[in-house]
């Protein structure tokens, strides 16, 4: 049987309210390809997002076809209840069609109970849940889920529910659905990745402290959890929450005390606080586990420069150069007196790749101090 266009069902998709044109269908097609986006669905949940997203597609294409040829390019509220009322008719009809098969299929079972028994199958038990969460957006809390309805041929039906939370009533795909049993907490692993899910939407949006907030939650549900310490100090960092954010980096360095980036994060975090002895001793931890990282030694060298360390600063920044010379890198020896040495890191530099500011540096070095290059030359 061919497929028939509910127009009621794709307005739901779309979360539309008739009357509309073309554009709102267009403004509620990206608003919804923004919200269920393949590429910002949670692990294991990507196709779910992409069917669905097919689903909406389909159905604002057709809409749009539909507001074109309407009257005066808008399609009206009695349009829609029409469209709905002919599809609620040829739904009762499959229904009943179907009623009567399974009436059939029970009669030929209870035959077959009657005469052979040993050959009927315990029937499958189907539970119907009320309240569902949205692994998709977990932020929205549980909610009710106030219809389910399928779309498509039957070679590829999908199925989809309208679920009330309270942000609203949302259409979602029913595989992105959680049902919740109230008489049993949830594992601590689920609810680390719902906030886990729910922070990447707010750091999305660019909220940093709702992010860092929800992360806390997650933090408590699993406190070793390496990628929630990293998440979390990096939420705080942008939030302008430098004392949680070290809190976060002190906790994330204990986890893994092994790998440079807690380390390095310290670093940058201390160094925004004020606090250059607790940066230079997070940059000595870096270089102590990143010994071959030019940019850890670089960065240790700049601290101890701000110290006024010159000595220690000068020792570091030379193991530096020798591992991967850099624009900040000359920079740092011309304060330490080194002419010759930034000369040569900016010529080593400009060889690696062309910069406008390492040429700057250098034609400054050679008309400020060209008496020091030559005492130097000589000395050489």
């Amino acid at each position: 049987m061919a497929q028939i266009f509910d127009i009621e069902q794709g307005v739901l998709l779309l979360e539309l309210e008739p009357p509309f044109d073309k554009r709102e269908v267009q403004l509620a097609r990206r608003r919804m390809a923004k919200r269920w986006h393949p590429d910002i669905a949670p692990a294991g949940r990507q196709h779910e997002h992409e069917r669905h997203l097919k689903a909406i597609n389909e159905a604002a294409d057709q809409l749009e076809q539909l507001a074109e040829e309407s009257r005066g390019g808008r399609v009206s509220r009695s349009a829609v209840k029409v469209s709905a009322a002919a599809a609620r008719r040829r739904r009762a009809e499959e229904g009943a069609r179907a009623y009567a098969e399974e009436q059939r299929r029970r009669t030929e079972a209870a035959e077959q109970q009657r005469h052979d028994p040993f050959r009927s199958r315990v029937p499958d038990h189907s539970v119907v849940h009320r309240y569902a969460r949205c692994l998709s957006y977990p932020e929205w809390g549980v909610g009710t889920v106030s219809g389910i309805y399928f779309t498509g041929d039957d070679d590829d039906i999908q199925q989809w529910a309208r679920v009330a939370f309270q942000v609203g009533v949302r259409t979602v795909p029913a595989g992105s659905l959680q049902f919740v049993d109230f008489s049993r907490p949830d594992p601590g692993a689920e609810r680390v990745q719902r906030f886990m899910t729910a922070a990447k939407h707010a750091l999305a949006e660019g909220d940093f402290a709702l992010a860092a907030r929800r992360l806390v939650y997650a933090r408590d549900a699993d406190p070793g959890n390496a990628a929630v310490l990293r998440l979390m100090t990096l939420a705080f960092w942008q939030a302008g929450d430098l004392a949680a954010a070290g809190r976060a980096v002190r906790d994330w360095a204990r986890t893994e005390p092994e790998r440079p980036a807690p380390h390095r994060y310290a670093a940058r975090i201390y160094e925004d606080m004020g606090s250059l002895s607790l940066a230079t001793d997070a940059a000595e931890r870096e270089v102590g586990v990143a010994a071959d990282d030019g940019s850890a030694w670089e960065r240790l060298g700049r601290l101890r420069l701000r110290r006024f360390d010159r000595a220690g600063a000068r020792d570091v920044l030379e193991r530096a150069r020798a591992l991967a010379p850099t624009e900040r890198y000359a920079h740092a020896l011309a304060r330490t007196d080194r002419t010759a040495e930034c000369l040569a890191v900016c010529e080593r530099a400009l060889k690696l790749a062309d910069d406008a500011e390492v040429r700057d540096l250098r034609a400054h070095v050679l008309a400020m101090a060209p008496r020091e290059l030559a005492r130097e030359s000589a000395a050489a």
